[in-house]
């Protein structure tokens, strides 16, 4: 058995982590830390764990005990954290914060003005599955940037990315986590709709610089517009390409990207957000038109775009099948 432990568990991604790792067939949660919640019922904080488990919030922390530990901390909480605490050098961390997703050679003072070397691995699967099951700490990516890096990342094999992208994409309202603010009340979501950090989003390097990663350049702008949606959790997402390529052609390299992975399926139809959401899965669709390629591509961000994904690399990193513990069924309706 895999032996896990879980730091900063009562927000949304440590619940739904909880969720997956209490039915997975090769875990044992041996402790879910938190310390304002230490010594109350998981299922009290996460109501739909009622019935399937009776763990209790702990603030110890026993690494001694444990293989892997995930980091569920808010951004820029896990750099801290680990410079504050001894982590046996055995133990594997898997830190779903965005402190560790950029390679130091792509980190610029402007971003992290006090940066330091590190030796995560950039935890997406589809391109990095080789380095994840060697490695000993792994930076999961963000929600945004899974879902528009995987309707990219095969026209960037194609060495069609030469022209400056624009993109769209939607967020439910668990993208924001459980912390109360002004845009994740229900009288403020409900029938609205809003764009926020217009292309200066925080995920953009890091899709940068897994598009550099497989196109061996990239000189163009990712203008990139995040929405805030009326629903609860998924991110949909759209990516305009120019290119004079050929559309069959096209297609045919993007099921050709996605032959052999375990969760990202190329769909001849256009896509829907419930196909996906409840799932590891990501959908991407193109369309052809004129000179534009349009690529559609969905996630749900807590599933493939947060914790599923976690998983997914804690199950490469101990060398068992990608897809134990993550065959969901998507709610469809």
């Amino acid at each position: 058995m895999i032996r896990v432990g879980i730091l900063g568990a009562a927000g949304f991604t440590g619940g739904e982590l909880i969720r997956l790792l209490v039915n997975h067939p090769e875990v044992e949660i041996v402790f879910a830390n938190s310390e304002s919640n230490a010594g109350n019922s998981v299922a009290d904080i996460h109501e739909g764990l009622y019935g399937d488990t009776d763990m209790k919030f702990t603030s110890e922390m026993p690494f001694d005990k444990i293989d892997v530990v995930f980091f569920c901390f808010g951004h820029g909480k896990s750099e801290a954290f680990m410079k504050a605490h001894d982590i046996p050098e055995n133990v594997k961390i898997i830190d779903l914060a965005q402190d560790f997703r950029l390679a130091p050679e792509n980190i610029t003072k402007t971003q992290h003005p006090t940066a330091q070397k590190h030796d995560f691995i950039y935890g997406l699967p589809e391109i990095n599955a080789d380095q994840i099951a060697k490695a000993q700490h792994v930076a999961n990516p963000g929600c945004f940037a899974t879902c528009i890096q995987l309707g990219l990342l095969p026209a960037a094999k194609m060495h069609l990315i030469t022209k400056d992208v624009s993109v769209n994409a939607i967020t439910g309202s668990t993208g924001a986590g459980q912390k109360l603010q002004t845009t994740t009340q229900y009288s403020w979501r409900d029938n609205n709709l809003s764009i926020y950090k217009a292309f200066r989003h925080q995920h953009i390097p890091e899709i940068r610089q897994s598009l550099k990663q497989i196109q061996g350049f990239l000189n163009t702008s990712i203008d990139f517009i995040p929405y805030r949606g009326c629903f609860t959790r998924g991110v949909f997402a759209t990516e305009v390409v120019k290119t004079n390529a050929d559309s069959n052609e096209i297609i045919a390299g993007y099921k050709e990207f996605y032959k052999d992975a375990a969760f990202t399926h190329y769909v001849d139809q256009p896509l829907d957000l419930k196909q996906v959401v409840n799932t590891n899965k990501v959908l991407v669709h193109v369309d052809k038109i004129d000179d534009k390629l349009l690529i559609t591509s969905c996630l749900d961000n807590l599933l493939k775009g947060a914790v599923g994904q976690a998983v997914q690399n804690m199950n490469i990193m101990f060398g068992i099948d990608q897809k134990t513990g993550l065959n969901l069924k998507g709610s469809a309706f």
